[in-house]
């Protein structure tokens, strides 16, 4: 899993911009320590993980605290402890629950297909079999078009929404051409390898979802019906004129965008985006419009 990990990063966390070439590798490197932590038990711990008989598969999920449910979805090619920086700061106040999608993580899946409308399902059966009627929910990258979907296609089980890094179709309107540059060689690699391993394999469906998918058209998200929260940063690998695209198409959504941040806004502006995004779930959302616009 660590070969079929570091051939992900690109994709995930590579920061265009915002930091020198040094600034980036310190942050990978810092990042690499960070999963390695023996403290780090998200993702690994037996005392609060089980799995779950869903859709043909078992998923992998930890609960942590009590309260307000409150589901964490991650990336393409991540896991339970992408969130380690989240984790403790909501479970002092929320039922947190992190979950390794399919095919990623311990949900392990040996299928061909792979889409973003699965895996909205199956968070929605996931929530079903633990008897969550709705929850709070956060999606991260792939993570975040996991959640716009759950938004879409199971509105009952959706409270709030915030989504950070999302996008709505696979091509150079929503990511700039130069992560497109890095990312297509190496599908094209395991695509055309003959005998492909176990880890090959993965991978190779993994990067065929980000090459492939998503496709959202805007009037679907006009449907998503939720207070919504979409963030992103001015150096994300998600274009910012993107991000706007999908807070302007959500009827009731506000609008963060983070300086100076790339797209790994909930590990390296953690604090931020966990104060704001627990912010956002506690409050009432506040229509602007009119003369409220001047305050």
């Amino acid at each position: 899993m660590r070969k079929l990990w570091f051939l992900l990063l690109p994709a995930l966390f590579i920061c265009i911009a915002t930091f020198a070439q040094n600034d980036f590798e310190k942050l990978m490197v810092n990042f690499e320590k960070m999963m390695k932590d023996p403290k780090n038990i998200y993702g690994k711990n037996k005392a609060v993980g089980k799995y779950y008989n869903i859709r043909g598969f078992k998923m992998y999920a930890e609960v942590y605290g009590q309260g307000q449910p409150l589901l964490f979805i991650h990336g393409n090619g991540g896991s339970i402890n992408n969130f380690t920086k989240q984790i403790p700061y909501f479970s002092k106040k929320y039922k947190v629950i992190v979950a390794d999608s399919r095919a990623q993580g311990k949900s392990i899946d040996p299928a061909d297909s792979l889409t973003y409308e699965m895996m909205a399902d199956d968070y929605a059966a996931l929530l079903d079999v633990m008897k969550i009627d709705s929850a709070y929910v956060v999606g991260w990258s792939d993570g975040g078009i996991n959640g716009l979907l759950l938004a879409m296609r199971h509105p009952e089980k959706v409270k709030k929404l915030a989504v950070t890094g999302a996008n709505l179709r696979p091509d150079t309107t929503a990511v700039p051409q130069v992560i497109w540059n890095l990312v297509t060689p190496m599908y094209n690699e395991l695509k055309n390898k003959p005998n492909k391993n176990e880890a090959e394999n993965g991978g190779y469906k993994l990067l065929r979802l980000l090459i492939e998918q998503p496709h959202i058209p805007d009037v679907y998200l006009q449907k998503i019906s939720c207070p919504s929260l979409v963030i992103g940063g001015d150096h994300d690998v998600i274009k910012e004129e993107h991000t706007m695209e999908i807070y302007k198409n959500i009827p009731r959504a506000y609008l963060w965008i983070l300086p100076n941040s790339g797209h790994s806004t909930p590990v390296v502006y953690s604090d931020e985006f966990n104060k704001k995004v627990d912010e956002f779930f506690r409050s009432p959302f506040r229509k602007i419009e009119g003369q409220g616009r001047f305050f």
